[in-house]
């Protein structure tokens, strides 16, 4: 039984990933494949190139903003990611490729040129990567097999559509909840609401592709620059998951020993 993981964008609240995919292991699922954009990519290629999920959050934790992002004025975007490429490439390795990888991962992007999203799961690994997490006008797209990419979550901020042919059982972590009790009073919370609500519209399309979503409701109350509060939104991620066994459960046995492997969507929301 092949049980694909796909992991949402989200910023800070990315991190809430490393505390489902350490609940997964201790109740012992196996995962198979998973698919990511933006901090997912992140969280899912760290866990797949063999880290745990504690110390993938201890990593985080000990990065600046402020020494790994600058800002390169006259250009396409703001900042550059070079800092980060030197980062992955110390911690995944200078010539790290897809195959090195335990576990197959399928990385997002979106191409700027065609407005399609662009799916990488071979070969350099770096530069997909990094061109996943890169958020329009923020940050320089990054210029790949001929093409232009940015943040995958521009287009899909859930690929779970690309374990379809390859997964029986396809589990959902989505972590930006809408806060509908919010209350906008700044520039920067403006710019921030408006990017969760375009995003999240491009999700709403893809829950049905699920046979489990997760979605951590308490992640709503947390910005997406939050990562002062890692450990927080880790614990949110760990938590919850731990609190879904039940229907971890009985997604796996329904699905366990049968050739039926379509299954209802289950989707569990925190209240």
């Amino acid at each position: 039984m092949r049980i694909g993981l796909a992991l949402s964008g989200g910023g800070a609240r990315g991190i809430a990933h490393l505390g489902v995919l350490k609940a997964l292991d201790e109740l012992d699922v196996k995962i198979s494949m998973i698919a990511g954009v933006s901090s997912g990519a992140i969280a899912g290629v760290f866990y797949a190139a063999g880290y745990k999920p504690d110390d993938i959050l201890k990593l985080i934790k000990e990065l600046s903003i402020f020494k790994i992002v600058r800002p390169v004025f006259g250009k396409i975007g703001l900042m550059h990611l070079e800092e980060v490429e030197k980062l992955y490439r110390q911690h995944l390795g200078d010539n790290a490729t897809f195959e090195d990888l335990k576990l197959p991962v399928i990385i997002s992007a979106t191409e700027m040129n065609e407005g399609v999203t662009a799916y990488f799961s071979s070969g350099e690994l770096i530069k997909p990567l990094i061109a996943s997490s890169a958020v329009p006008i923020l940050y320089q797209p990054v210029l790949f097999e001929g093409k232009l990419l940015n943040d995958g979550g521009l287009l899909n901020n859930l690929p779970v559509d690309s374990l379809h042919n390859n997964c029986d059982i396809k589990i959902g972590v989505h972590v930006n909840p809408i806060n509908h009790q919010a209350n906008v009073t700044s520039f920067r919370g403006m710019l921030e609401r408006t990017v969760m609500l375009a995003i999240n519209n491009n999700v709403k399309m893809r829950v049905h592709l699920c046979d489990l979503l997760l979605e951590p409701q308490e992640l709503r109350y947390y910005r997406l620059v939050n990562f002062r509060k890692a450990d927080e939104i880790f614990e949110i991620g760990y938590r919850y998951t731990m609190q879904m066994e039940k229907y971890i459960r009985q997604l796996l046995e329904k699905n366990g020993g049968t050739d039926d492997k379509s299954g209802d969507e289950i989707s569990i929301k925190e209240k």
